[in-house]
């Protein structure tokens, strides 16, 4: 919960007056109760030379949580305005994992001086993780975690935990581990907590274990770990020897991300990796921009079939009035389908080896509502049109529907077999061509319909 001022106590709303007049104990004692996630928030609200000496009013160890919520843009400007010595703490107290996250974000200028002043240790621990590909599951794990013998009691085990507690990132779940750090099974705190001191580890611990490989994709980790309701995800390496672990709070972070490109994909928008409040009017430009000419190309054809069948629509005119709600409605029928699409690809919900059975389902979906769709146009256009041109939009819509539909469901397995992301299966892209496809299947039909009928 974030923090509120009342006319006793002040709160974070109250920091740009406290920080003018001065008052750097009234600041402290504000900084001392919130969340960090809520001064974070904050912070960007306060000009630049507050923010710096807000984070020096902090304790290093909770500067440095609060440092881990904010933008990447935020990050890399107070690393601009601290010294060296307040850097090296800054990064210095955080867990191995989020100091790598954090690093991995920044220029390339500032990681490599930040690099240089941690001492040796962390900088190799700290050079393995961002050793690991970008979206991989050892980039995003934490090699921090606290691992028993199976030959130990439980009273030393719990000894162990108790030594190593601190280093631990979660406690909730401990691994267990043989010969040379190899991953045996797991064994939950509370289930060691209730077994009898002198008993062997051996005699408690799970095997039934679901861990992922540190070269698999991050978003595996994020399903599994969802799909299992773990606390904690074992990470192992090609020999099976335990590397790491990724806990809940890691793939949050991960599946935030993960949605945000997503959508920004399916906007047909380039992905950020700042915020909207932060980005810059050209940086903005420069990631829309390009779909957009795309687009625009896409559309120039539209244009052009249509000149194609300028004969129909001299003897027809009604046609035209009909043709926006008849290429609309096949394009709203392959958004929603791709959009049903990459979600469940997304999520794990289907593989790409569904997409026959799931394409049969689909046609029979489109087929119904292409046929629904076009008897309700087929009396607008009797009415306004005519027989013939209610016929020409009643075969139309189904067949522009089906097309769609069958598109939008299709393209994004098409893309996953590829190894692209389905996510590039955009909305407008699948609207832009479908609106293709429909002009020239409307126009092919009218003039179809319009010659037998002696028109």
């Amino acid at each position: 919960m974030s923090e509120t001022a009342t006319p006793e106590r002040p709160g974070l709303a109250d920091l740009p007056a406290l920080l003018a007049e001065q008052d750097w104990e009234a600041v402290q004692a504000v900084l001392a109760d919130p969340a960090e996630p809520d001064i974070a928030h904050a912070l960007p609200e306060l000009p630049r030379s507050d923010r710096v000496r807000l984070m020096r009013l902090m304790p290093p160890e909770r500067a440095s949580a609060v440092y881990a919520y904010l933008d990447t843009g935020l990050q890399t400007e107070l690393l601009e305005d601290l010294s060296d010595e307040e850097k090296t703490r800054l990064i210095g107290e955080l867990s191995y994992d989020d100091a790598a996250a954090i690093l991995d974000e920044l220029p390339d200028a500032h990681t490599d001086s930040l690099m240089e002043m941690l001492p040796e240790a962390d900088q190799q621990v700290l050079k393995a993780l961002l050793a690991f590909p970008e979206h991989s599951a050892g980039r995003l794990m934490t090699p921090e975690f606290v691992a028993l013998s199976p030959d130990w009691t439980v009273r030393q085990a719990l000894d162990h935990v108790r030594e190593q507690a601190h280093v631990g990132e979660t406690l909730n779940t401990l691994f267990i581990t043989g010969e040379g750090g190899r991953l045996l099974g797991w064994i939950s705190l509370q289930d060691l907590l209730l077994s009898r001191p002198r008993t062997q580890v051996a005699q408690h611990y799970h095997r039934d274990l679901i861990s992922i490989h540190t070269q698999e994709d991050r978003e595996e980790a994020a399903r599994l770990i969802g799909r299992y309701d773990l606390q904690a995800l074992p990470v192992v390496d090609a020999d099976g020897t335990l590397a790491g672990i990724i806990t809940v709070d890691d793939v949050m972070d991960v599946v935030q991300k993960e949605d945000t490109e997503d959508f920004h994909k399916m906007g047909s928008v380039g992905v950020l990796n700042l915020s909207v409040k932060d980005a810059t009017a050209g940086m903005l430009y420069r990631k829309r921009i390009g779909w957009l000419v795309i687009l625009v190309a896409v559309n120039i054809v539209s244009g052009a079939a249509i000149a194609f069948f300028e004969t129909a629509i001299e003897k027809v005119v009604a046609l035209v009035f009909f043709l926006p709600m008849v290429i609309a409605s096949g394009g709203n029928a392959g958004a929603q389908a791709s959009t049903l699409m990459v979600r469940a690809l997304a999520t794990g919900d289907v593989q790409a080896r569904d997409w026959f059975r799931l394409w049969g389902k689909e046609l029979l979906v489109a087929l119904s509502l292409g046929i629904t769709l076009g008897l309700a146009v087929w009396l607008i256009g009797l009415w306004l049109g005519g027989t013939e041109v209610a016929i020409a939009i009643a075969i139309s819509m189904v067949l522009v529907v089906i097309t769609g539909s069958m598109f939008g469901m299709v393209l994004p397995f098409i893309l996953a077999r590829f190894k692209l992301d389905p996510a590039t299966a955009s909305a407008p892209l699948v609207t832009s061509v479908v609106d293709v496809a429909g002009i020239v299947m409307y126009f092919a039909v009218a003039t179809l319909v319009l010659q037998m009928a002696g028109m």
